[in-house]
């Protein structure tokens, strides 16, 4: 198959390169294309901001031809401009679709997320619980803008064009580590404190489905192999807690009730001490688990790593300062990330982070 993959040099485009590599012909989009290397050499690569003017027309041609088109691209920061967030998330998703659908690409397949769902608590829910989302973080309202654009599609638009919708939890793996930091601590604290964390202080009622970013990446590749259509919700378990992470960690569970750290957050976010959406500590806190059992029914996927595993990998990538040879997953060090705040200014302020 001719598969174009938006988005392809991020945590889970490159799992995707390299589950997809040598089967394929692949076609990665991204701002910044990789120069080459595993598994990057696998694609032929076009740079584009799905949030610049005329992002349709530069798409068209790209897309023409090919058998599926995989919608991954995202925008997690400026955290401080979410009016480019919303051109990414949701003018550039209107965008691949019109795409899609204006050169007859028969397969779409969307990355969604846990965060399009309503709040849910700890209850375990189906690719029927509501998708809308929490109204404090932008991630979330852009993705429920985008499942609202699939919606109307499918119901209004062209059906030679079927759409399916991935709804992973959290998704880690070691390769993100640096990734996962730059876009949230700030650029002065190097990364190998977080083998000598002595305290977790998180309420203790967090929990939060996550999976491998591999297991994402065979998720898709079933998707696109059978062509198969509708939402599917992706997760492995255990459910992490906090005790879970604390015990990963190495540190000791302190329970500090989630509004004293939401107020923390918004105040060090405000002054531009750290880069995080306090939002994003609503949605910690709001999501609910998922129940895969769709996708283990229709696609025969099973996650290959257990939660904990996966929680591990990603909090040791961290440490590590773990990383792969695009942009996107670039080496994080604390004189780099001091270097790009005096020459481009905060994280959550520049475009390209």
């Amino acid at each position: 198959m001719r598969i174009v993959i938006t988005g392809a040099s991020g945590n889970v485009g490159t799992a995707l390169l390299r589950r997809l590599a040598g089967d394929h012909e692949l076609v990665g989009l991204c701002r910044r294309p990789p120069r080459g290397g595993a598994p990057y050499g696998a694609a032929d690569w076009h740079a584009l901001d799905l949030a610049a003017p005329g992002a349709l027309d530069v798409l068209r041609p790209i897309v023409r031809g090919a058998d599926a088109v995989v919608h991954l691209a995202w925008g997690f920061q400026p955290s401080r401009d979410v009016a480019y967030l919303d051109r990414v998330g949701i003018d550039g998703t209107r965008a691949v679709v019109d795409a899609v659908q204006a050169e007859d690409v028969p397969h779409l397949v969307h990355m969604s997320s846990v965060g399009a769902y309503s709040p849910g608590g700890h209850a375990r829910v189906t690719e029927e619980w509501p998708t809308e989302g929490i109204s404090s973080l932008a991630y979330s309202r852009e993705k429920v803008a985008a499942e609202r654009i699939l919606d109307e599609r499918e119901q209004h638009g062209p059906h030679r064009t079927v759409i399916a919708r991935m709804r992973p939890g959290l998704i880690v793996q070691r390769d993100a580590g640096s990734a996962l930091l730059r876009y949230g601590l700030p650029a002065f604290v190097p990364s190998g404190l977080l083998r000598h964390v002595p305290l977790l202080p998180v309420d203790r009622d967090l929990v939060v489905p996550i999976v491998h970013t591999d297991d994402v990446a065979d998720a898709f590749a079933r998707v696109l192999e059978q062509r198969a259509t509708g939402p599917f919700n992706l997760a492995a378990d255990p459910p992490v807690t906090r005790d879970l992470i604390a015990e990963v960690l190495g540190a000791r569970a302190v329970h500090v009730p989630r509004g004293l750290l939401r107020a923390v957050a918004a105040l060090a976010w405000q002054v531009g001490i750290q880069p995080l959406d306090p939002g994003w500590i609503d949605l910690a806190f709001a999501v609910p688990l998922l129940d895969a059992g769709r996708a283990r029914r229709v696609l025969g996927w099973t996650p290959s790593t257990d939660a904990r595993t996966a929680l591990a990998q990603v909090v040791g990538g961290m440490a590590d300062g773990a990383s792969t040879g695009s942009s996107a997953l670039r080496p994080r060090t604390v004189a780099a990330e001091l270097a790009a705040l005096v020459r481009r200014g905060n994280i959550a302020t520049r475009l390209l982070p």
